[in-house]
């Protein structure tokens, strides 16, 4: 039975409930079959990259959790991070309209649409399939009417056959694509596949720690050098006396050597690091590409200005396409899917606002107020500024106030 449309106040703030839900409370049955599974960190290489790619691509039962752990992983690094968010967070923040077919705008549902939650949780979703792939989530109702969004564990999905495994160590499989819920409750984006752009970044991350990890060791050393001794290690005695000297002279490290033993530092190219700070350089740049589509705000040796605007319409340029995308699933994919549900209704078409070019639009006002009147209320809003009427001294369009102060 459905329930009665009503709106409920909660800690002061008005959320709007779901309109027309014909089924009721709807419990997810997919996401309730995902078995929990403790995930031990190990060290990430090369080798354990091909590995995950290598089980994806097997013939039967391919699995996908080996790769999902390892974008887990390599996305605790601060520039990935960076700019993944930098990328995603300007998407999200723009503000969604809904219209009917004759280009009207339903400012209803356009309302409910952007004070639901669930409408932040289903975009992050859909841009998180570029960076890994796949996403696929679970609508379900709760016994509010809101409406709740639930992402299926990667490492359990299997996107190529349209499979999650419940225990993706195991071959038990749902195939979700032949469920009814399928493309009502059930919906997916992505490629079957592609592996994400985070599958690009891994190389460049895992050299990056690679070279910090050298590096750090290379601080370590020249910092702190270790102490060296020689003593006659064939007197135990004199040997447990060198041990505690070493001991009690700090923190650094030690180690003893006989009196007729030599040693010596291996020559290195370079004590101060460059090579590694150079290799870490490459990687971050590299993963700027890869996200950005450009090194933004990180060469201050060379960077400019010019250089940063530019970078930054280039990122503008992939933003751009990310909402396309987003338009694109919400259109073909996600508003049938709440219209049958019965939280939209009727024919409706989603489009993000198309934001104005305040500086060419000031600029136009400037040059036609001479000749035409400009409504005060049009003005506060476009621009912010508080307009009270026109000047009671102003002079007249085309007309110059003459100085006479000369006679006097």
């Amino acid at each position: 039975m459905g329930r009665k449309n009503r709106r409920r106040y909660h800690n002061g703030r008005q959320h709007a409930t779901l309109a027309n839900v014909k089924t009721g409370v709807k419990k997810p049955k997919v996401a309730t079959q995902i078995a929990p599974k403790a995930v031990a960190r190990t060290r990430q290489d090369i080798k354990s990259w091909n590995r995950a790619l290598q089980l994806t691509q097997l013939e039967d039962n391919p699995k996908w959790y080996l790769l999902q752990q390892l974008y887990d992983e390599i996305s605790l690094d601060a520039l990935l991070t960076s700019q993944y968010k930098n990328r995603q967070l300007k998407a999200l923040s723009e503000k969604v309209v809904l219209k009917k077919p004759n280009g009207e705008i339903d400012e209803e549902q356009t309302k409910l649409l952007n004070n639901g939650i669930f409408t932040l949780e289903i975009n992050r979703h859909i841009l998180d399939s570029k960076y890994r792939g796949h996403s696929l989530i679970e609508l379900s109702i709760d016994e509010d009417d809101k409406i709740q969004v639930e992402l299926i564990p990667r490492a359990n999905v299997n996107p190529r056959d349209g499979v999650v495994y419940p225990d993706y160590t195991e071959d038990k499989k749902i195939d979700y694509r032949n469920t009814s819920e399928y493309g009502t409750w059930l919906l997916e984006f992505g490629e079957a596949l592609d592996k994400g752009l985070l599958n690009n970044a891994v190389p460049h991350v895992l050299f990056k720690r690679f070279a910090q990890s050298c590096w750090s060791e290379l601080c370590e050393i020249n910092g702190i050098p270790p102490r060296v001794m020689k003593t006659n290690t064939q007197d135990p005695t004199a040997v447990k006396r060198a041990e505690a000297m070493m001991r009690d002279m700090g923190a650094a490290a030690w180690f003893i050597i006989d009196e007729s033993e030599k040693f010596e530092w291996a020559a290195s190219a370079t004590q101060s690091g460059d090579v590694y700070n150079k290799l870490i350089t490459l990687c971050n740049n590299e993963i700027s590409l890869l996200i950005s589509g450009a090194v933004i705000g990180q060469d201050t040796k060379n960077g400019s200005r010019s250089k940063d605007e530019s970078s930054q319409e280039m990122l503008q340029v992939l933003i751009d396409s990310d909402l396309r995308l987003v338009e694109q699933y919400w259109n073909e994919t996600i508003i049938p899917a709440l219209v049958r549900i019965g939280i939209l209704k009727g024919e409706l078409i989603y489009e993000y606002e198309q934001t104005e070019d305040l500086d060419q639009l000031w600029t136009i006002t400037k040059e036609i107020l001479p000749y035409k009147n400009i409504d005060d209320d049009w003005i506060k809003e476009k621009f912010g500024v508080e307009v009270t009427g026109d000047r009671q001294n102003a002079n007249p369009p085309g007309e110059q106030k003459l100085d006479f102060g000369f006679f006097g």
